[in-house]
Formats: structure tokens, C-alpha cells, sequence
């Protein structure tokens, strides 16, 4: 591990000022930090025992120090912010909206996701900030964007998934369970797949300005909003809805447009099978003893099998439940068919191809011997990822970061002393 981004990472030399906190904005920032760039994460001091980034203290669980004890890092913040350096600036005083002004003169990117109206109000807008430094590439992160009805409102994953419709098509179906059923109803997915979402649309869209400004030498503001994006990843649901004016329902673990392609009660658990064509269908009706299934009208085509669904699926069930997951996962593996078992997080980190991928990666930490984290799922031939620093304590970099932007010690120590740092 380095500290030092080696030159030839993709993002070496960039340098982003990050306002944000909680997820959406993090995970945009540790992305561009896994390639490279510098990214200073600048949080709240600490007032009476609160500051800094929210997901400190989102636990637990907490990282353990040496003698096994809690310490004050949440696992969540963790997985959230490696690779950047924290400082603590109080964006409410003049001084501190000052330093940030400064600090801003200097970056390439600068990533926030305060509410709309709040950044002008301290004199950081994009474009108090663009007047400054043309040539920054400014992310905003909120709820809804900038614009609308409801721009003013704090926006959350939760409801979001809600609003943007994904829960509408998320958890068991009106024929597996009734709404009003324990466990029936609407479903939010297991992680907050709006924020990560946003977060990733959020480092392409930077990405892009960053040529884009390389190319003209013009900076310029990116609105990226939640809603927005838990709309456009409907992907296809969202294309179904607008081709036919019908909502999509929920399907359980079931495809809208893909039968059989769905989880499975085997004899001893649960399996997901996937046929993905016409032809892996005809290969499972082969390993399943009953070849005639892919040659029936109902079943030959996919179409067909959406529309007889509810016949099939039930002929398929009972074939299912006759066999034992490792001999289905045996024989459709070695005739191709897409299948999976359905593995709970030990058994995904002990995966023998999750290992050979490297998808854990061990870092020095301050307070203990190393944390582990889950590793970048990006691998470059020429331009690996590096894993410089371990997420940070809060305000560890603060002199280290003023002093490259020109402070003197007197000056960060007056800073100090005026609880602006």
C-alpha cells in the first residue's frame, strides 16, 4: 500500500474536493479515488461528541481495535470512503466557506449533496465556484435535482424506491402471497440501489465533464438526482410500461419477459434457474428427462412460454423438487444451462471464484492491525487499481491537506483555535 496515486492510474493528478456524505456521494468518490485521484473528504468537526460523516457512527457493527473493543468507525462508513484523505471545516462560518473557496481554486472536481439552496447560501454554488475556477467540474447530488416541484424536499433511497417504482415490482407476487399477508406487499431492495446508482451515473457524468474540459478547457455543473436515476435503471420494466401503457406487477423472483427464469424449490433448498434462449431451454427439458417439454408449442419459444407461464412454471416446480441442488447444479453446469445456488455472505466471500477474482483487500489502520474491505470490481490490464489508504479518521489530513494549499502553521492553528477546523 502507498499513499502516493502512482502516475500511471487513469485519474492520477486529479484532485476533487468532496462535500458529500452517507452513500450516493461516497461511493461516486471512492470510485474516482480507487483510480487515482486525490479526494479530499471534507466533514463536520466534532461538537460535543457529533461530526463528520453521518455513517461514523451507522453501526453497529463497529471496527474492532486491537484489544477487540468498538471503536468509533462504522463498518458502514468503511466500506464507503477508502482512498481519500479527511479534513473538518465548519461550511457555516465565513471562515470556513473561505478555505473551502480556496481549496475549490485548486481542485478539478468538486462533489456535494447538501439540499438545494444550501451551497448558495454559504456562497459554494456551482456557479459562485465556476466564476472562481472555470475550469471545475461541479456535482450536485440530491433527492430530485435542481429543478421541479420537488426540488426542496430531502430525498432518501428508501423512498425513493418507492416513488421511482422499483418496490412496485419488487417482492413476492399477487398469486405467490396477498398484500396484506406477513411478508406480502411491496419490498424495498437489500441495499440502497438508488444511491449506488446515483453514485456511479454520478462518476461517468464526471468522467465525461472531465474530458469534455480537457478537451475545451471549460468546466461545468452536473444535477444528479436520485429519483432520476431509480427511474431511468427500470430499464426494461420501464420500456414495458411505455410500449404498452400497462404497469408491471410484481413477479416475485420470477422475469417479466424470461420464463423459466426464476428461483426453485429443490429437495433440499432452493436453486435459481436461468434459461436465457430457446436452446438452453431445450438442453434443461434434456437433463430434466422430458425432451418432449421444448418441443411443444406452448414452450418452444420464449414468448410462448410468457404466455403459458402459469403452465409451465407449475410442470417445471414439480420436476424440480425431484432432485437435490448439487445434482441440478452439476448437470445443468456441464450442459450450459445458467443456473446458481443462492448464497448467503459467508458462502459468497469463501466462493472459490470471488477469491481468485481478489475481491476482498486487507489495509493498515490506525486503530487496529488491518480492516478488510470489499475490493474495486474494476480490473484494468495496464491501470490496476491501488489501495492507498484506509478510509480515514475523521479530520486525520486536515494540516497535511491546508498546508499544500498554502496555510501557514499559524494559520491553521488560528483556524484551530476559532473552531473552524
Amino acid at each position: 500500500m502507498t499513499d502516493t496515486p502512482s502516475s500511471s492510474l487513469p485519474l492520477a493528478g486529479v484532485r476533487v474536493l468532496d462535500l458529500s456524505r452517507v452513500l450516493a456521494g461516497p461511493w461516486c468518490t471512492q470510485t474516482l479515488a480507487d483510480l487515482g485521484a486525490d479526494v479530499i473528504k471534507v466533514e463536520r468537526p466534532l461538537r460535543d461528541g457529533v461530526g463528520g460523516d453521518d455513517t461514523r457512527g451507522w453501526g453497529p457493527p463497529f471496527l474492532h481495535d486491537r484489544e477487540g473493543r468498538d471503536t468509533a468507525e462504522a463498518a458502514y462508513y468503511l466500506g464507503t470512503n477508502r482512498n481519500k484523505r479527511s479534513i473538518t471545516v465548519d461550511i457555516a462560518r465565513p471562515q470556513g466557506q473561505a478555505l473551502i473557496r480556496r481549496l475549490a481554486a485548486r481542485s478539478d472536481v468538486f462533489v456535494e449533496n447538501f439540499k438545494v439552496g444550501d451551497m448558495a447560501r454559504y456562497g459554494l454554488d456551482s456557479a459562485s465556484l465556476l466564476a472562481l475556477n472555470p475550469r471545475l467540474v461541479y456535482c450536485s447530488i440530491t433527492g430530485f435535482g435542481q429543478t421541479g416541484p420537488y426540488r426542496d424536499r430531502a430525498g432518501y433511497d428508501y423512498a425513493v424506491q418507492g416513488m421511482g417504482g422499483l418496490m412496485s415490482v419488487t417482492g413476492p407476487s399477487r398469486q405467490e402471497i396477498a398484500d396484506d399477508a406477513p411478508g406480502g406487499g411491496p419490498q424495498k431492495v437489500g441495499v440502497a440501489v438508488a444511491d449506488l446508482f446515483t453514485g456511479m451515473y454520478a462518476s461517468t457524468a464526471i468522467l465525461a465533464a472531465l474530458r469534455h474540459r480537457d478537451l475545451s478547457g471549460c468546466g461545468q455543473a452536473i444535477d444528479m438526482a436520485l429519483l432520476d436515476t431509480q427511474v431511468a435503471m427500470l430499464a426494461n420494466l420501464g420500456a414495458n410500461y411505455l410500449v404498452t401503457g400497462v404497469a408491471p406487477q410484481r413477479a416475485g423472483n420470477a422475469h417479466q419477459n424470461i420464463v423459466p427464469y426464476q428461483v426453485f424449490e429443490v429437495a433440499d433448498g432452493h436453486m435459481i434457474l436461468a434459461v436465457g434462449n430457446d436452446g438452453q431451454f431445450a438442453k434443461f427439458c434434456d437433463v430434466a428427462g422430458r425432451a418432449e417439454l421444448a418441443l411443444d408449442a406452448r414452450f418452444a419459444r420464449n414468448a410462448d412460454r410468457v404466455r403459458h407461464r402459469a403452465v409451465l412454471v407449475p410442470l417445471l416446480a414439480e420436476l424440480m423438487r425431484t432432485r437435490t441442488k448439487a445434482d441440478w447444479l452439476a448437470a445443468l453446469e456441464a450442459a450450459k444451462v445458467p443456473c446458481g445456488p443462492i448464497n448467503d455472505l459467508a458462502e459468497v466471500f469463501a466462493d472459490p471464484q470471488v477469491r481468485a477474482r481478489g475481491m476482498t483487500v486487507d489495509l493498515p489502520h490506525p486503530l487496529t492491525d488491518h480492516v478488510r474491505l470489499v475490493a474495486s470490481p474494476m480490473k484494468f490490464s495496464a491501470t490496476p487499481v491501488q489501495y492507498r489508504r484506509p478510509p480515514p479518521l475523521l479530520g486525520e489530513h486536515t494540516d497535511e491537506v491546508l498546508r499544500e494549499a498554502g496555510l501557514a502553521g499559524e494559520e491553521i492553528a488560528a483556524l484551530r483555535a476559532a473552531s473552524v477546523l
